[in-house]
């Protein structure tokens, strides 16, 4: 079996606006798709260059889509990004590269013994995961690139929540039971 060079499996990256349940669409009108953000530490340099590898075999098999002719690959929107540079605000971005990736079907999502997660809690933003991602070529309207489809979700541990949203467990404690009347409903 040939080797796909535009598919890369990450080392251990942190997910952030992770969408991996629902799928969401970006503006009205528009096809609605699962999708995350992966942080890659930019000291992972074993993931950094199988990503830089796969994104320059997707600009060889994406000639057809620039017509023809290989572009020059620093004319092109390409999906690997620096955290410091461009999310220099939030702070789970520091010293990282990252990469949006979307896909319109449901990854499979599985814990360290390749099991089905099922339960939504255990995967979102500020978890620790392996993914597997495919890169490929674009041109519309204008826009030339690499565009980044998501594959599967494989998690690793659990992280600090990002987005600011607290764990109920850590906003209320546990209330007695209502026998004695006390919630007064």
């Amino acid at each position: 079996m040939a080797q796909n060079k535009t598919k890369v499996v990450t080392g251990v990256v942190r997910l952030s606006y992770a969408n991996v349940w629902e799928p969401k669409a970006v503006n009205e009108g528009q096809t609605p798709k699962y999708s995350v953000s992966l942080i890659i530490p930019k000291d992972d340099k074993d993931t950094v260059a199988k990503i830089n590898a796969a994104i320059d075999a997707a600009i060889e098999e994406g000639i057809g889509k620039f017509g023809g002719k290989k572009p020059n690959k620093a004319a092109l929107k390409l999906p690997l990004r620096d955290g410091d540079v461009e999310r220099d605000e939030d702070e789970a971005y520091a010293n990282s590269y990252f990469i949006n990736a979307n896909s319109p079907t449901a990854p499979q999502i599985v814990d360290t013994k390749v099991q089905p997660i099922l339960e939504r809690g255990e995967v979102y933003s500020g978890v620790y995961a392996r993914v597997s991602i495919n890169f490929y070529a674009f041109n519309s309207n204008g826009n030339k690139g690499i565009a980044c489809g998501l594959g599967n979700i494989q998690k690793v541990r659990d992280g600090e929540p990002l987005g600011g949203k607290s764990k109920a467990e850590d906003d209320f404690d546990q209330l007695p039971d209502d026998d004695d009347g006390l919630l007064g409903y």
